[in-house]
Parts: structure tokens; sequence; C-alpha cells
């Protein structure tokens, strides 16, 4: 009974406190100890609300600036890219403690955002998405860096949003079969493993960025180049055929 006492004041220290790992890995260890049965969930669901409302009220400019991008990409969504829209305002507003002693997002997680939702405009954006995407992701990394505004936030949520946004693309608009397997073994399947080894044992598990990313960074750059080189091939082909067309 003293243990288990101990071990939930230690979590609720970690929950209340400002280190936002040390919360995840209170979060994690909770539905662990609980077998992650109907009980564990619920007790995980509620504690991770009452920590997100408790660090977005820590960092109100972030949280109108995370409205605002959101909105911004919402404007020039399709009306079926919106819930892409909302599930990423809900995904951004609900882990502001791991911006860690910052209070606003910033410029870099700003692209980082924008870039996240590509997909649900990329019916008015058309074929400037991977030129986008590729971009922002240049630039993002690079002004972080520069700024010494690097973050957990900013980190993780940079290789998410390539992620879901390479993984949406392959999908869309890959016609290679190759190419969407490489993409999804570089991409989605670290995170989702990653992900799985976290929760079940208790904490959260850092990859290697010098093992994945810069291997999944290529793959990106090639998958961005093929689609590029696509656009352009059809553009060459429509001048053409305009051009041989009879008068």
């Amino acid at each position: 009974m003293t243990r288990t006492r101990a071990r939930d004041d230690a979590r609720r220290r970690a929950l209340a406190g400002d280190d936002s790992r040390a919360a995840s890995n209170a979060l994690l260890d909770g539905l662990r100890e609980g077998r992650f049965g109907p009980a564990a969930w619920g007790r995980f669901a509620v504690d991770t609300t009452a920590r997100s409302i408790l660090e977005a009220r820590k960092r109100p400019r972030a949280v109108v600036e995370a409205t605002a991008v959101h909105l911004a990409m919402a404007a020039l969504a399709h009306p079926r890219g919106r819930a892409w829209v909302l599930t990423s305002w809900l995904m951004t507003v609900t882990h502001l403690g791991m911006l860690e002693e910052r209070r606003t997002l910033g410029a870099p997680n700003l692209l980082t955002i924008a870039r996240a939702n590509l997909p649900a405009a990329s019916a008015r954006l058309g074929g400037a998405v991977p030129v986008l995407a590729l971009a922002t992701d240049f630039v993002d990394g690079k002004l972080a860096r520069g700024t010494g505004t690097v973050t957990r936030f900013g980190t993780q949520g940079d290789y998410l949003s390539d992620t879901a946004l390479w993984t949406w693309f392959v999908v869309t608009h890959e016609p290679s079969t190759a190419w969407r397997a490489i993409t999804f073994a570089a991409w989605a399947a670290p995170v989702a493993a990653l992900a799985a080894v976290s929760f079940a044992r208790g904490g959260v598990v850092d990859l290697p960025r010098s093992a994945w990313v810069r291997p999944a960074a290529v793959v990106e750059v090639i998958i961005g180049a093929r689609a590029i080189g696509r656009i352009v091939s059809r553009r060459r082909d429509a001048r053409l055929e305009r051009g041989g067309a009879p008068t």
C-alpha cells in the first residue's frame, strides 16, 4: 500500500510539473501498471486532459498561434480536409507542454504545423504541395537551430508532420508500389514501432535521429523530386499537345 501510494504521489508530481517527458512517462507507466484495461485507459484520458489544460493555460499565446495557423489552413482546405485540420489542432493544443520553458510556438513550429496540414489543402495547392513540403522542412529546422528555439515539441512535431504528410502523399500520388513501400518503411513503420515500444515499456523511448531521420530525409527528397518531375513532364506534354493541335 505504501509503495503504491508513493508511486501515485510521484505520478501526480510529474503530471503537475514542468518536465514534459516526466509527465509522459508517468502517463504511460500508469497505463502499463493498469495492464491497459478500461480503468487504466479512463484514468489515462482524465490525466491527459487535465495535463493538457494545465499546460495550455500556461501558454495562451501559443494557443492563439496554433488556432490562427489552423484557421488559415482550414480556409485553404477542401471541406473534406477540414477534419484533418481539426485533428492537427487538437494534437497541437494538447501537447503544448512539450514547448518546455517556451510560452509561444514561434515561427519554426508554425511552419511545421502548416506543413502537416498541406494534405488538407492539396485540392487548392495542387503541384505546389511537394515543393512547399520540402521547402518548409528545410527552413523550419534551420530556423529553430539558428534561433536557439529547438524544443521537444518541434523535434517530435517535425517528424510526425513528415510521417503524416509523406505517408498521405505516396498513398494518393506515388505510382510506384516499391517507393510507397520504401516510404512506409522510412516513416510510418518507425513511428508505429516507437509508439508500441513506449506503451509496452511504460515510458517514452527515443529513436536515434541519425539512425532514422537521415535515411528518411533522403526518401523524402526522392519522393518529392519524383513528384516534381511528373508535374514538369505533364506540363511539357500538355504544351506539346497544344503546339501540335490542328488549327
